[in-house]
C-alpha cells in the first residue's frame, strides 16, 4: 500500500531521543530513512533499557528498537575522508538530512548546511539541538531538567511543600522530535515553491518554552491577569 511519504529519502545522523523521534515519525509514514551510526558503539541509545530479562545487549534495547524501526542502517566514520566522501554521495540522493549534534560538529567536519547545500541545492537539513544553532547558549549542554527549569514550567510542578521537580521520563525530547518532523515537512512543502532547500533549526529549549502543554496558557494568564501558577497541593503533616 502506498504511504504518504514513500517518495521521501532521509539521511538520519541522529542519536539518543529527540532526533530519532523525528526520523521515526517520518519513517512510520513511509519515508525511506537510512540511519547512519558511527562504527563500534553506534547510537548510545543501544545501551539504554529496557532489555529482555534485564540483560543489556546493543541489539536488544527496547528503546532503541522502538525509535529506529522502519529504518535502514549503515555505519560511517564521518571523521575520515572516506566516510565523509561516502556521506556526500548519499547527500546527492537524499531529500532530507536530520542531525542532532552540537552546532559546531558538522561544520567542523566540512559537512554543515552550506557545504551539503552546495552538493544538493534542494536539500532540507533539520538540526535539533539543546538551544538552537545560534545565540550565546548554542554550545551549552543540557538535560531534561535544564529545559524544564529554564522554560519556567518547573516552578509549577510538584508539591507546594517540596522543591520543584520535572515531569517523569523525557517528555520534552519527544515533543522536540515531533516538532522536528512537522517542520521538516513544512520546509519540504516550501521547497516546491522556492525550488531550493532550507535549514530547519529546532531548539529543544524553545520547544518546551513555547509548549501548548500548560506553558502557553500560564504565560497568557500572567500577561493578562498577573496570575502566577504555583506548585500544587501541600500535605497536612499534623
Amino acid at each position: 500500500m502506498d504511504q504518504a511519504l514513500d517518495d521521501l529519502r532521509i539521511l538520519d545522523l541522529t542519536h539518543y531521543l529527540a532526533g530519532p523521534v523525528c526520523t521515526k515519525v517520518l519513517a512510520d509514514f513511509g519515508a525511506d530513512v537510512i540511519k547512519v551510526e558511527r562504527p563500534g558503539t553506534g547510537d548510545p541509545a543501544r545501551h539504554l533499557p529496557p532489555f529482555p530479562n534485564d540483560s543489556p545487549h546493543p541489539e536488544k534495547s527496547g528503546l532503541f528498537l522502538y525509535l529506529n524501526n522502519n529504518k535502514r542502517g549503515v555505519t560511517l566514520n564521518l571523521k575520515t575522508g572516506a566516510g565523509a566522501c561516502i556521506f556526500k554521495e548519499l547527500v546527492g540522493w537524499a531529500d532530507v538530512v536530520v542531525e542532532n549534534f552540537r552546532p559546531s560538529v558538522l561544520p567542523g567536519l566540512g559537512l554543515g548546511y552550506e557545504a551539503l547545500g552546495a552538493i544538493n541545492p534542494e536539500l532540507v537539513m533539520t538540526s535539533i539541538s539543546n538551544f538552537g544553532q545560534t545565540g550565546p547558549y548554542r554550545d551549552f549542554e543540557a538535560t531534561e531538567a535544564v529545559y524544564y527549569a529554564l522554560s519556567g514550567l518547573m516552578f509549577s510542578t510538584g508539591r507546594a511543600d517540596r522543591e520543584p521537580i520535572k515531569m517523569g521520563a523525557n517528555v520534552i525530547q519527544y515533543q522536540a522530535g515531533i516538532q522536528g518532523a512537522m517542520h521538516t515537512l513544512i520546509a519540504l512543502h516550501g521547497r516546491e515553491t522556492r525550488g531550493s532547500g532550507q535549514h530547519v533549526d529546532i531548539s529543544i529549549h524553545e520547544v518546551q518554552t513555547g509548549s501548548i502543554d500548560r506553558n502557553t496558557a500560564m504565560l497568557m494568564a500572567y500577561q493578562y491577569t498577573g496570575d502566577v501558577v504555583h506548585r500544587g497541593f501541600q500535605l497536612d503533616h499534623g
